[in-house]
């Protein structure tokens, strides 16, 4: 996949929907960079996300420190894939931004996957240990209460995957 002009690729979907395969998946041209919340988070913030406010906290630090980095590699003309969960209007609203202030197109790459599907997928990827985010049955019912589905509206350019 090679965009001819820079883009800010996001991903929107539930626990274990597959938003860090097709993250990687988009990323495969040189000229596209992957940045993973998840791995930032283990390796800055190691043993201090144990809770959603954890993870709130220590989410924003970090998107506080990329917001400029992002910006910079956009009017530098890489395309980035920014897998943080664009989960929730306000995230969508600060990736947004990003891409306004660089002036470059976004695409929000949202898997509409079941609950049953994004389950199973997390007990297999669970017991792997594959991913650097392990969270329960009870966590995933928790997180994904917070989840709200891109709406047409919200001015980002929508691409489903089902």
């Amino acid at each position: 996949m090679t965009d001819l002009e820079p883009t800010l690729h996001l991903v929107c979907g539930k626990i274990a929907a597959g938003k860090s395969t097709l993250a990687r998946e988009l990323s495969i041209d040189p000229k596209i960079i992957l940045i993973n919340e998840d791995t930032w988070l283990s390796r800055l913030y190691p043993e201090e996300i144990n809770t959603i406010p954890d993870y709130v906290r220590c989410s924003g630090r970090l998107r506080s420190i990329m917001e400029d980095h992002l910006q910079q590699l956009l009017q530098a003309g890489l395309s980035v894939v920014l897998d943080f969960p664009a989960n929730t209007p306000d995230i969508r609203a600060w990736m947004l931004g990003i891409a306004t202030r660089a002036k470059v197109e976004n695409k929000l790459h949202y898997l509409d996957v079941s609950n049953d599907l994004c389950k199973e997928r997390l007990h297999a990827r669970n017991a792997s240990g594959s991913h650097e985010f392990a969270p329960s049955d009870e966590e995933f019912e928790v997180i994904t209460s917070y989840f709200v589905p891109p709406k047409k509206d919200e001015g980002l350019n929508i691409i489903l995957h089902v």
